[in-house]
C-alpha cells in the first residue's frame, strides 16, 4: 500500500510538471485598421462569404470553374495530400494504445562437449544438443507523462487540417484564374468585333478615296494612306484570333482537358457586379482566408514540436509484459501449465549526455515557433494589403472606365462627322483617317479597361477569402 501511494504521488507530480513542459502559444493578434473605408465599417458580412456560384452568375463561367475544380491536376494532387494526412491522423489515434507483438521461435544448439553448455546438456538432459521452443506475446506501453504522444497527435491533426486549407488556397486561386481568363476571353471577343467593324468602315473610306482618285480629286498618296489604315485594322484580326485560341486552350488545360474552343454567348458589357462591393469586418475577413488559417495551424504544429523536443529531455517510463509457453522439448511445448512463463517489468530512461543534441533541438524548435509567429503576422498584413489594393484598383478603374466610355462616344461622333464632311467635300481624307484610327484605339482601350475592372473584382473576391465554398 505504501509503495502504491509513492507511485501515485510521483505520477501526480509528473502530471503537474508535464503541464509546464510546453505552454501553448496564443495566436497573435496584430493591429487591424479600423476599416478599409467608411462604408466598410458598417459591413458585417462581405462578398467573401458568398459561394462562387452566387458571385459569378454567368453560366458558361460556372461550368468552366466547376470543371476546373473537378479535373485540375493540382487539385487532384491536393485531394490526395488530404487523404494521406487523414491516414496519419487515424494512425496517431493508436499512439496511446500499448504495442502488442507475437513471436514464436524454435532453436537447436550443438555445443562442444568440452564446454559448460555441452557438459551440462550431457549430464542433465542426456543429450549432446539443446533444443528450445518458445511462443508468446510481448506487451509494451509508454506512459505519456511529458506530453510527447499528445503533442505528436496534435501535430498530426494540425497537419491534416492544414492540407485541407492548402486545398482551399488552391481552389480560390483556381476560381480567380478561371474567371480572369474568361473575362480576358470576352475582352478579346469585343476587340475582335471592334476590329472587324473598323475594317468595314475603312473599306468604305478606301472606296470613296479611290473614286476621288479616279476623278482626279486626290493624289495616289490619299489612296495609299487609306489602304494603310485598312491594313492596320485587318492586321488586328488574325492577332486577336490567335490570342482567343490561346486563351481558350489555357482555360481547357487549367480544367485538365485537351485544348479546344469554348462556346459562349456573353458580351463583355453584359458582365455586371454590384456597384458597392461589401468587404465585411476585417477580423472576420482575416480568419476566413485559408492562408491565414494555415499559418495558425503552422503555429500549432511548431508549438507541438517544441513540446516533443522538450519531452525528449525528460525520463521516459515504459512498462512491458510478456508471456507464453517455453520448453526444451517439442513434446512439452504445450504441456500447460508447466510450460507457461510470464515476465513483467518497468524501465525509466533518462538521457544524460548526448553532446547537447536534445537541448539544441529544443532551442531550434523554439526558434522555429518564434519564426512561425512572425510569418503569421506577415500573412495577416499581406491579406489586408491585398484587399486594400484591390479596392483601390476597382475604384480607380471605374472612374477610368467612365472616362474611356465618354471618349469612345465622342470619337464615334467625330468619325461620323468626318465621314459626312468628307463625302460633302468639306473635310480631307487625313481628317477621316485620323478620326477612324482614334476611334479604333479608344474602343480597344475601353474593352481593356473593362476587363481590368472585372479582374480587380475577382482579385477582391479572392483576397476576402471567397471561392472556397
Amino acid at each position: 500500500m505504501k509503495n502504491n501511494r509513492i507511485i501515485l504521488v510521483i505520477g501526480l507530480l509528473f502530471t503537474v510538471a508535464s503541464c509546464k513542459i510546453s505552454k501553448d502559444v496564443q495566436v497573435p493578434k496584430p493591429e487591424l485598421p479600423i476599416a478599409f473605408n467608411e462604408e466598410a465599417a458598417k459591413d458585417t458580412g462581405g462578398i467573401g462569404t458568398l459561394p462562387w456560384k452566387n458571385f459569378f452568375p454567368d453560366k458558361v463561367l460556372q461550368v468552366l470553374i466547376d470543371s476546373t475544380l473537378k479535373k485540375n491536376f493540382d487539385m487532384s494532387i491536393a485531394l490526395k495530400n488530404i487523404e494521406e494526412a487523414h491516414q496519419v491522423v487515424r494512425q496517431s489515434k493508436w499512439n496511446n494504445v500499448p504495442v502488442l507483438d507475437f513471436n514464436a521461435t524454435a532453436n537447436t544448439i550443438n555445443p562442444s562437449k568440452y564446454s559448460l553448455n555441452g557438459m551440462t546438456a550431457s549430464q542433465f538432459l542426456g543429450s549432446n544438443h539443446i533444443e528450445d521452443y518458445s511462443a508468446g506475446a510481448t506487451l509494451s506501453w509508454e506512459a505519456d507523462i511529458w506530453g510527447r504522444i499528445r503533442n505528436t497527435n496534435k501535430s498530426a491533426l494540425a497537419a491534416y487540417l492544414q492540407s485541407d486549407e492548402a486545398r482551399k488556397i488552391l481552389q480560390t486561386d483556381l476560381v480567380t484564374s478561371v474567371s480572369k481568363g474568361y473575362f480576358n476571353l470576352l475582352m478579346l471577343d469585343e476587340q475582335l468585333r471592334v476590329a472587324k467593324r473598323n475594317m468595314a468602315l475603312n473599306d468604305s473610306t478606301l472606296h470613296i478615296v479611290s473614286v476621288q482618285y479616279n476623278a482626279g480629286q486626290v493624289t495616289s498618296l490619299a489612296v495609299q494612306q487609306a489602304q494603310a489604315q485598312q491594313l492596320t485594322a485587318a492586321e488586328l484580326i488574325p492577332q486577336l484570333e490567335q490570342e482567343i485560341a490561346l486563351q481558350e486552350n489555357a482555360l481547357h488545360i487549367l480544367a485538365g482537358q485537351l485544348p479546344g474552343s469554348i462556346h459562349r454567348h456573353a458580351i463583355l458589357d453584359e458582365i455586371k457586379f454590384p456597384d458597392e462591393l461589401s468587404v465585411g469586418v476585417q477580423s472576420a475577413m482575416v480568419r476566413r482566408r485559408p492562408d491565414v488559417r494555415s499559418r495558425e495551424l503552422d503555429l500549432i504544429i511548431a508549438n507541438a514540436k517544441v513540446g516533443i523536443n522538450k519531452a525528449q529531455m525528460y525520463p521516459a517510463l515504459r512498462i512491458t509484459a510478456s508471456g507464453g509457453v517455453n520448453a526444451l522439448k517439442a513434446s512439452d511445448w504445450f504441456n500447460i501449465p508447466g510450460s507457461l512463463f510470464g515476465i513483467v517489468g518497468a524501465s525509466v530512461l533518462q538521457p544524460l549526455l548526448q553532446h547537447k543534441e536534445l537541448s539544441t533541438q529544443y532551442k531550434l524548435a523554439d526558434m522555429e515557433r518564434e519564426k512561425t509567429v512572425i510569418l503569421f503576422r506577415q500573412t495577416v498584413v499581406k491579406a489586408i494589403g491585398e484587399v486594400s489594393d484591390a479596392m483601390v484598383r476597382i475604384e480607380k478603374l471605374k472612374h477610368q472606365h467612365l472616362i474611356a466610355a465618354k471618349r469612345v462616344a465622342t470619337l464615334k461622333q467625330a468619325t461620323a462627322n468626318a465621314n459626312s464632311l468628307f463625302q460633302n467635300g468639306m473635310a480631307n481624307y487625313l481628317e477621316v483617317i485620323t478620326a477612324q484610327g482614334n476611334a479604333l484605339q479608344s474602343e480597344l482601350d475601353l474593352a481593356s479597361v473593362k476587363r481590368q475592372e472585372l479582374s480587380a473584382i475577382a482579385d477582391l473576391y479572392r483576397s476576402l477569402g471567397g471561392g472556397t465554398d
